[in-house]
């Protein structure tokens, strides 16, 4: 009796396959009949754009699944340990010899020319853009991204979306920083103008992150934007030339640090809310075809500002030796470390409770509280 059920079963299920394989392959076996019917002139156009759009797929399927630069550990290449002044501060100067006039009267030399630390916020700021545009190519803006799976946002869907939304969320701790770098710490407050390298670079960041080479609204042609954002990149380095020359202010007062962490925080706040909500009204295991998206934002976010936190560290070092607060850096930049060691292959939004589905949404918002606990925490020892 058991062995008649299983076989009957099992036919069962070889008929079902049988249907779902003549379901996927008659749309195809359809198009072979037809286009095999037809003569040159259309065989051979029909031929150039099914290849030229199966050459556009495989390069846009490369772009997504191949990460140029990513390396949770990049901010080690910054030997930010090796740095002994603040951002700004001049550099002392290398001892000068004498000249020797005439043999006999010695004379000064020429004064040297002065030198300031740059700002390691700033290169990582344009390191993290150059690796986004320069490194891989911008997908948010790729045609195809925004063609859609059949019309549908990739965002809805559980393919080729993850390297698009980490780089959009390392371009919003960029964005973040641009605005504080033009409003407090490219500027003495209320005594100097906006620099204005880190204005244009701030507006350029904030250029739409999917703009293509042309669009419907406003219709007509654009400039894509990974062109505003490589000016940005140009820009910052801008900055920082003039800030090694002595030529620009990097303001590294207690107070620009206390609102710089607190802006973070925040930023970080209102991503563990939008990973909240999702966690707890769409349960749907690795079937929540959002869950990727929201996660892979989230970590791109903590990887920039895990690089853009580590800077900090270093150009207000004055204000951290000052404070006691090493330990406390110390302490959150192992944070970010610790969250961005979780690298599900696939994406499961399950409920906390479960047993079946990980929650990869409420572990990666638990590592976003956590740090954010740890910058109220600094920002709590900055104002006392």
């Amino acid at each position: 009796m058991v062995a008649a059920l299983l076989s009957r079963f099992l036919d069962a299920l070889k008929r079902s396959a049988r249907l779902l394989f003549a379901g996927i392959a008659w749309p195809f076996m359809a198009a072979h009949g037809w286009y095999g019917r037809r003569n040159l002139m259309i065989k051979v156009p029909l031929a150039v754009v099914l290849l030229g759009l199966a050459g556009l797929y495989g390069y846009f399927v490369w772009q997504t699944q191949v990460w140029t630069g990513f390396d949770p550990n990049f901010v080690s290449r910054y030997n930010l340990t090796e740095r002994k002044l603040s951002a700004g501060q001049e550099l002392p100067a290398a001892p000068q010899p004498a000249a020797v006039v005439a043999g006999t009267q010695a004379a000064a030399a020429p004064p040297a020319p002065r030198h300031c630390q740059t700002s390691a916020i700033v290169d990582v700021a344009a390191d993290l853009t150059d690796v986004n545009v320069n490194q891989n190519a911008w997908i948010s803006s790729m045609l195809l991204y925004r063609a859609g799976f059949f019309g549908i946002d990739w965002d809805h869907t559980p393919f080729l979306d993850n390297k698009a939304s980490f780089q959009r969320g390392v371009n919003q701790a960029v964005r973040r920083t641009s605005a504080e770098l033009v409003d407090t710490l490219g500027r003495v407050r209320g005594t100097s103008g906006i620099n204005g390298d880190l204005q244009d670079a701030r507006g350029n960041l904030q250029f739409d992150e999917f703009s293509w080479y042309f669009g419907l609204n406003p219709f007509g042609f654009k400039t894509p934007s990974p062109s505003y954002y490589r000016s940005a990149i140009k820009s910052l380095r801008k900055f920082n030339t003039d800030l090694a020359a002595c030529n620009a202010i990097f303001d590294t007062r207690a107070d620009n640090l206390v609102q710089f962490i607190d802006r973070i925080a925040n930023d970080l706040g209102s991503t563990s809310a939008v990973l909240r909500e999702r966690s707890e009204n769409h349960n749907g295991g690795w079937f929540d075809t959002r869950a990727d998206d929201r996660f892979w934002f989230a970590y791109g976010q903590l990887y920039g500002y895990y690089g853009i936190l580590a800077a900090a560290r270093a150009d207000f070092d004055q204000v951290v030796r000052e404070r006691n607060l090493a330990p406390l850096f110390s302490d959150t930049l192992s944070q970010f470390q610790s969250a961005l060691r979780i690298q599900p292959a696939i994406i499961s939004n399950g409920r906390e409770d479960g047993w079946i589905m990980p929650t990869h949404l409420a572990t990666m918002g638990f590592y976003i509280l956590r740090t954010r606990s740890n910058l109220v925490e600094m920002r709590a020892v900055l104002d006392r």
